[in-house]
């Protein structure tokens, strides 16, 4: 369908009457359009549970969205339902846009972000949503998350030097080369997708830190500016924190920001073992402001 949109930036101030009337005429024309499409009913059959009635078992309840009112992802499946259907669905969600991680969660068993995951459009095949596998879960899709950021806080992931300097006297330099040594490592959202796919976090999610929390800790381990690479190391030594990683790798096939965290992993094993060493900084870090 080609609608002839007037140019309104020129209309302004001219005819703004007109602009304004043939903007709502193109706006209903979009809206009886839809509203005249024959609905395409997809089926969401979402995990449930209500903390509330603890003798009620977990149980799979399907909704029907008409996928020509609704937008190309699964979380705005979830917004939909949640809207209109059944305002007792619980799940996380903020950004949209798979940089705050709230809206984890296996979408058709896969670990993924339900703000960045497209639904899919055959109505022949359910989409089926459950929590984040092996963890406690608060209720419906929301899983209990303290241990995993109890396991981040345990890291200490913030720059540590020796030689701290009174806050805002003076910056700590880096080089380009030593600034790309963290890309990859960064960009992690901390949103649990890689830590609970890993059949090792589930059976020693006590002791083991996981995926997630080790890429952070390596994060910390290579930056130029981190003057306590050793003192790192020396808390991951130990059987659990790092060596219960056996490689199976679903972490980096499951990230939804592509990173490798079982590469971060190997890494940090290398450095454990003296394979090899943090290199020096290109910069001295100190300078002045």
């Amino acid at each position: 369908m080609n609608v002839l949109i007037p140019n309104c930036s020129k209309m302004i101030g001219v005819m703004p009457y007109t602009c304004r009337s043939a903007l709502r005429q193109i706006r209903a024309l979009h809206t009886a359009t839809v509203q005249n499409a024959e609905a395409k009913l997809k089926t969401f059959s979402i995990y449930r549970w209500n903390p509330d009635k603890p003798d009620e078992k977990p149980y799979m309840q399907k909704y029907k969205v008409d996928l020509n009112a609704c937008g190309p992802m699964v979380l705005d499946a979830l917004i939909k339902i949640k809207n209109e259907m059944d305002p007792t669905l619980t799940f996380r969600r903020s950004c949209r846009e798979g940089i705050c991680g709230s809206c984890a969660m296996n979408i058709g068993g896969t670990n993924t972000l339900a703000c960045i995951s497209k639904i899919d459009k055959s109505t022949s095949t359910s989409c089926e949503v459950y929590p984040l596998p092996h963890m406690y879960i608060v209720k419906d899709l929301v899983p209990d998350l303290n241990n995993f950021y109890d396991q981040y806080r345990s890291i200490q992931p913030w720059l540590q030097r020796k030689d701290m300097k009174e806050t805002g006297s003076q910056q700590y330099l880096q080089s380009v080369e030593d600034r790309k040594k963290l890309d990859g490592l960064y960009e992690c959202i901390l949103c649990a997708c890689c830590s609970t796919s890993c059949p090792s976090y589930w059976w020693n999610g006590d002791k083991y830190l996981g995926p997630a929390v080790l890429m952070q800790a390596y994060r910390w381990i290579i930056d130029s500016r981190d003057t306590q690479a050793k003192e790192r190391l020396e808390k991951l030594k130990d059987p659990f924190s790092v060596y219960r990683c056996h490689t199976i790798m679903n972490c980096t096939r499951t990230c939804p920001k592509g990173l490798n965290p079982g590469k971060a992993i190997a890494e940090i094993k290398k450095l454990l073992a003296n394979v090899s060493q943090k290199p020096q900084p290109d910069l001295t870090a100190s300078g002045s402001s």
